[in-house]
């Protein structure tokens, strides 16, 4: 998990599926919540709650785990909205990596 970027990025729904594939995850907030959404293994594709974290330190799991970008584009973890639905009202910001991950 990397940490939020303190600039918002500037994309399009358009250029999100290609941003995701080549930069594996990207933090999200909308509506007061914060979101990590980010692939597992190059394989799924989730949404994690930011506010929320497990034993591990990890970030909690708000969405199902789904195997394409296209997939996880719609379906519903925010508020039962997906992505695609809150994407105009949503901020999205870089997940940086530390030097040493």
């Amino acid at each position: 998990m990397g940490t939020k970027a303190v600039d918002a990025l500037e994309i399009s729904f358009e250029d999100m599926p290609m941003y995701l594939r080549a930069k594996h995850s990207v933090y999200m907030d909308v509506n007061g919540a914060s979101y990590y959404l980010t692939d597992v293994n190059d394989r799924y594709w989730r949404a994690q709650d930011t506010s929320r974290k497990n034993e591990k330190g990890h970030y909690v799991d708000c969405s199902e785990l789904v195997p394409t970008v296209g997939e996880f584009l719609d379906i519903p973890f925010v508020d039962g909205k997906s992505l695609k639905e809150v994407f105009d009202d949503a901020t999205f910001y870089a997940s940086e990596k530390l030097e040493d991950e």
